[in-house]
């Protein structure tokens, strides 16, 4: 059970009856980053404090304000969020933003999304007192600068005694900037609280001195994240926050809560004891659920149910079913919410009303198809689309895609057997939820483990993102990948892999681990082969494209055959934005030939070597180790977390080349041996 706020919050309308002195807005940021880094009930930081970007149900109001609301319409990823979240979900929306004509012009000043300040405890950097936000003075008076916006200690006596002056002033007090307290709560279900201070200095008991007592949190050693002390300044009884790392201390901390502060809730179910203590900046606090797709040219049944779709969401229930047999009438309602119906038919128009007022499946076949549902089932269209070269003339430009075979050299390695030029391209972002400690691929990929978007956890609509920009395709040879496929599998090295595969995946967090088989996720080698290929080749092109290496991202089709799909094996490095209209070229334009060959020659070449060899080219899992990569290393293989799928995990350049060994096994690399390896 959810227990929840009486009212969704608007800061905007807040702000707007208020004085200058109390403005809403603190900061900004680009739409990649609100969809990947700092999302809903995520911990952002701002110049002088944090705040948490708050649940749906709180971007209501906002939207609100507009007539009519913007939607991105692409059935295809629609229909995974739904397998996932549920029938309810009818839209996939964009941020709540609007372009600026000029750059002190108000257009889109009234939109933005809600967030509340989290940690709501604070430390004082003048005194080290430490107080929840109350005690604070908020400030934010600027009208064009709200990084300036701050929460201040207000008389602050200083680290001493008769320090509560201003040196060089008379009658004016400190006034000392407060930062967040870094320490806080959390639990395997996604749930997030405050630490509790005054239980942890008393020890589980109330002060016997004053029943709010004023406490400090003194750093005792520079640069240890739990070396701090509290201290309360009423009984003077103190307790490092070294206590409560480890499993020792662990066991100190209290149970869950169940607090969702992104929806001002709190949920009664959870039954996690105790929590985990984690650090406000900690990398593992949030983990983005999200799934993208690239928008390919629809097929007639996806433009029926995007029709069906569109009709559900602007058209009532009644409706529908009263007027779904009389297509003049559904045109003149569909009309008036200015529905372009220009090239549909009656037909089409009946067809997709029926499908609107057909009842969604039952629950139970929902979490079935879910249960079966396979992430590359995403991918699985676009490679069918690229392996039909007939179909690139017929490209319609509402899909934003537009790709040209490319000739290749005849210096090219032959294991690569076809190049596409992505010259344009569309791709559509959807945001499932988060997990928070252990991300979702790691935790067996339950819906249940993700947080809930809005109190009653049944969204019906989540944010979404458009972006565009432009790709190669690098197609490898699959009777080549099949043949190379069958000699590493009895190799040492890959049962190695296999076997810190099975370490790595009973020390999960997720306690419905152990109920998986990790063989079934663990990738084939052609996997690991074309994921590190994808990595050296993003770095190489980083350096004659014109975009930064974290500006490149990756599109792996890698996967073997099966009785529903054949098999695929080729990798789409791309660059796109979801604040522009798109890109400049500089990538597509290293699909041409002689510029491509050279570049795989350089990355191939450099990939031969690193500045870490012997130990990277040679490290390999032993008894016990757990560590998902082979010989690859920030050096020669990783990249930015923006620009890798699966966080550097599964690369090993040993299965790209022949490399020298101090093993009896020399693994036989996909394209062979370089400088004379």
């Amino acid at each position: 059970m959810i227990f929840e706020s009486p009212e969704p919050m608007d800061p905007l309308a807040e702000s707007e009856d208020a004085q200058v002195k109390n403005r809403a807005k603190v900061g900004s940021a680009r739409p990649s980053s609100l969809l990947y880094t700092f999302g809903v009930g995520s911990i952002m930081d701002l110049p002088q404090f944090s705040i948490m970007p708050a649940g749906l149900d709180d971007w209501e109001p906002i939207w609100r304000r507009r007539e009519t609301i913007p939607v991105i319409e692409e059935p295809r990823l629609l229909k995974v969020v739904q397998l996932h979240l549920g029938p309810r979900v009818q839209q996939l929306r964009p941020f709540p933003w609007q372009p600026k004509a000029r750059a002190m012009s108000q257009e889109g000043s009234d939109l933005g999304i809600p967030a509340r300040v989290f940690p709501q405890w604070l430390r004082c950097t003048g005194c080290d007192y430490l107080g929840p936000l109350s005690r604070f003075s908020y400030t934010n008076t600027h009208p064009f600068r709200p990084d300036l916006a701050t929460f201040e200690h207000v008389s602050c006596p200083g680290r001493g005694l008769n320090k509560n002056k201003i040196p060089g002033t008379k009658g004016k007090t400190r006034r000392s900037p407060a930062v967040p307290a870094r320490y806080l709560l959390a639990c395997v279900n996604g749930h997030l609280d405050e630490f509790p201070y005054v239980l942890w200095a008393h020890r589980g008991k109330p002060c016997p001195a004053a029943p709010q007592p004023d406490l400090k949190l003194i750093d005792s050693n520079i640069g240890q994240g739990a070396g701090a002390v509290i201290v309360c300044e009423r009984c003077r009884q103190r307790r490092s926050m070294s206590e409560a790392q480890g499993a020792s201390g662990k066991r100190k901390l209290p149970g869950c809560r169940g607090r969702h502060p992104h929806l001002n809730a709190f949920d009664s179910s959870c039954e996690q004891q105790p929590t985990t203590l984690m650090m406000m900046g900690a990398s593992n606090l949030w983990f983005a659920s999200t799934q993208s797709i690239i928008v390919m040219p629809r097929t007639a049944e996806q433009d029926k149910t995007a029709l069906a779709t569109r009709m559900r969401t602007l058209l009532s229930e009644q409706e529908l079913t009263q007027f779904g047999a009389l297509p003049a009438v559904l045109r003149a309602l569909l009309n008036a919410h200015k529905c372009d119906l220009t090239d549909i038919t009656d037909e089409e128009l009946l067809a997709a009303a029926a499908e609107a007022v057909a009842p969604p499946p039952s629950e139970e076949e929902r979490k079935e198809k879910l249960r079966q549902w396979d992430p590359v089932e995403l991918l699985v269209p676009e490679w069918d689309y690229l392996q039909k070269p007939a179909l690139f003339a017929q490209q319609q430009d509402a899909s934003g895609l537009m790709v040209t075979e490319t000739a290749t050299s005849p210096d090219l390695p032959d294991q690569i057997h076809r190049v596409i030029a992505v010259n344009r391209m569309k791709k559509v972002n959807a945001v499932l939820g988060f997990t928070r400690i252990d991300e979702m691929d790691r935790v067996n990929d339950l819906a249940t483990r993700l947080v809930k978007l809005t109190r009653d956890g049944r969204p019906t609509w989540v944010p979404a993102t458009e972006d565009r920009g432009e790709g190669i395709f690098l197609q490898l040879d699959e009777n080549k990948v099949a043949d190379w496929e069958t000699k590493i599998v009895n190799t040492g090295l890959w049962k190695a892999h296999r076997q810190a595969h099975r370490h790595n995946f009973s020390r999960r967090f997720s306690a419905t681990a152990a109920d998986i088989d990790p063989d079934t996720r663990f990738p084939a080698p052609r996997y690991w082969l074309i994921h590190t290929l994808s990595h050296i080749l993003i770095r190489e092109m980083a350096m004659s494209c014109g975009y930064g290496a974290a500006s490149l991202s990756e599109r792996l089709y890698a996967w073997p055959a099966t009785p529903d799909r054949p098999a695929a094996a080729g990798l789409l490095i791309c660059t796109t934005s979801s604040d522009s209209d798109g890109t400049l070229g500089g990538l597509v334009a290293l699909s041409q030939p002689e510029r491509l060959r050279g570049l795989v020659a350089d990355a191939l070449h450099r990939a031969a070597r690193c500045s870490s060899d012997p130990v990277c080219g040679q490290r390999t899992p032993r008894h016990g180790e757990d560590f998902l990569h082979g010989a690859a290393c920030h050096c020669c293989c990783f990249a930015s977390e923006t620009s890798c799928e699966r966080a550097n995990r599964f690369l090993d350049r040993r299965f790209l080349l022949t490399l020298p060994t101090i093993d009896d096994e020399r693994v036989p690399g996909f394209f062979g041996a370089v400088d004379g390896y």
